[in-house]
């Protein structure tokens, strides 16, 4: 399950980075969002939650991140849940240009920090801790 995981995590990293290259391309043609973008963000944010409910299962099954930072884990994934869908909120719906560079922004941090995820091994490989 953790390599599912991982491969969950990767694969929100690349949407994440590719809905931030949608909203700059339309921002840069001075279009407004689509239905399609608040589509696209709704299915990061199921992708993000079901790879969450996937690290709570591990963690039910008493595993754990290598490094054994569980908390900054799921710090990290309640983040990625909730900001998206924030940021659409606290625009009140807009989809305008500046709309569209804010969730480009948005949706580029999310990678960067995925990517930092990754590399101090917060998102795995999941192990059962030695007692």
């Amino acid at each position: 399950m953790s390599e599912i995981h991982g491969i969950f995590f990767n694969t929100q990293i690349l949407f994440s980075f590719a809905l931030g290259l949608w909203a700059a391309v339309s921002a840069g043609r001075g279009q407004s969002i689509s239905g399609n973008f608040w589509g696209a963000v709704a299915t990061f944010t199921i992708l993000v939650a079901v790879t969450l409910a996937m690290g709570i299962i591990m963690t039910a099954q008493g595993l754990r991140p290598k490094d054994g930072r569980l908390l900054l884990y799921y710090l990290y994934m309640a983040f990625l849940l909730v900001i998206m869908p924030g940021l659409f909120t606290m625009l009140r719906g807009r989809d305008d240009r500046a709309a569209g560079l804010a969730f480009a922004l948005l949706a580029w941090f999310n990678v960067g920090v995925g990517i930092s995820m990754v590399d101090r091994m917060i998102t795995g490989p999941w192990v059962m801790p030695i007692e």
